[in-house]
């Protein structure tokens, strides 16, 4: 039996991955905005080796999650269920909100010098 990914396990799933992709750059200077301090930050650094391994897996989860939106199905037979419309139109509508977002987080590490 093949393991099928839910697309908005997908969705979540690129997202978290992003959130890691973006912690050794993003995450020290969102602690400093906080006010928590710049020591939690340099531990944050040391994520730097594990940003192009984040990267890699977002973008897997978000080309699954893509063609799980937009690829054809072959489960909407005569006599089977088919997911409805509207679900999928939200679905896709989040994807488009979310995938911006993801890949601003992924490239936080090319603009940050801007910031510091």
């Amino acid at each position: 039996m093949r393991l099928r990914w839910a697309t908005t396990g997908s969705l979540l799933a690129g997202i978290a991955a992003a959130f890691g992709a973006s912690a050794c750059c993003a995450g020290p200077l969102l602690l400093v905005v906080l006010g928590i301090g710049g020591a939690w930050g340099s531990r944050l650094t040391a994520l730097r080796l594990f940003q192009p391994l984040f990267v890699a897996i977002s973008i897997a989860f978000f080309a699954v999650a893509f063609r799980r939106l937009y690829a054809k199905s072959d489960e909407c037979a005569v006599g089977k269920a088919c997911a409805v419309p509207s679900a999928r139109h939200r679905q896709r509508f989040i994807f488009w909100v979310v995938m911006p977002a993801a890949l601003a987080l992924m490239s936080f590490p090319l603009y940050a010098p801007l910031f510091y």
